[in-house]
């Protein structure tokens, strides 16, 4: 039984040199993005608020398609500038990748966000042709499984050019985050978790999903990932589950930089 739900949530008090992470990702993606030269077009607005921006970065040669990777940090953290070098796998496969910031909570609801991120893909897939791939780390993999949803705010021709979603150690049902001292910057209430919660909604019929999570998370977002696969097989999605071994919260994102890996591998196969 849980009974500490914020440390059961808490993936930096559980990972040596987490900060490290944290310092290291912004000095990294600015240099991916300086080494991109004329590749990288960034700080395009996709919406009317401060922080709707978004950078896509395009391949040397014809795109293959769009790639979408949205950021986490518990919807109250970061922006896209932390994340530019982890375009470099899909990048190099030939694939455009977008890579959006939004609106963070206590300024915006996660609702709000889920709104935000749909225009960020209506904005970069307008821009780019072909098939879309959805990615997402943490409260990015809930956003983007958000976006395959029953309920989805993309329109349904933007809907059926997305072949694949891909929840990065998301977190799918929001309800047990009414127990954390988060949520007072969240702002959620009982209908506002079940609302926002993938698990709690069925997945369009279809929809292509994996579930990713590292082998070496927290308990807690191990289990918001397997509840994901279980819940949503069987109801119309093809829905599949990977448990990376050797891999935690902060490093499972690490084969977006490489072409070959076998998270890029799933993203785009």
């Amino acid at each position: 039984m849980i009974s500490d739900w914020d440390d059961a949530y808490a993936n930096a008090d559980h990972i040596a040199g987490a900060e490290d992470f944290i310092a290291r990702w912004p000095v990294e993606a600015a240099a991916y993005r300086s080494s991109l030269g004329r590749r990288a077009a960034c700080d395009l607005a996709y919406g009317a608020g401060p922080r709707n921006r978004v950078d896509i970065f395009s391949p040397e040669d014809d795109s293959k398609g769009l790639v979408v990777f949205v950021h986490g940090g518990y919807w109250l953290r970061f922006d896209r500038s932390f994340w530019s070098h982890f375009a470099q796998g899909p990048l190099d496969a030939g694939w455009t990748v977008a890579m959006p910031s939004y609106t963070l909570t206590p300024d915006i609801s996660i609702a709000g966000i889920e709104a935000e991120i749909a225009q960020a893909i209506g904005f970069s897939a307008s821009r780019v042709a072909g098939p879309i791939r959805l990615c997402g780390h943490s409260a990015g993999g809930h956003l983007v499984s958000r976006m395959v949803c029953d309920d989805s705010p993309l329109p349904r021709d933007l809907l059926g050019r997305i072949e694949h979603t891909l929840s990065i150690s998301g977190v799918h049902d929001l309800r047990p985050l009414l127990r954390t001292k988060v949520n007072e910057t969240l702002g959620l209430d009982d209908a506002a978790a079940a609302l926002a919660s993938p698990a709690l909604h069925r997945p369009l019929e279809g929809a292509r999903i994996t579930a990713w999570v590292g082998a070496e998370e927290r308990p807690e977002f191990v289990r918001q990932t397997t509840l994901l696969a279980n819940i949503w097989t069987g109801l119309g999605a093809d829905m599949a589950q990977v448990k990376d071994a050797g891999t935690h919260h902060f490093d499972v994102i690490d084969g977006l930089r490489k072409a070959d890996s076998p998270l890029v591998s799933c993203l785009l196969g």
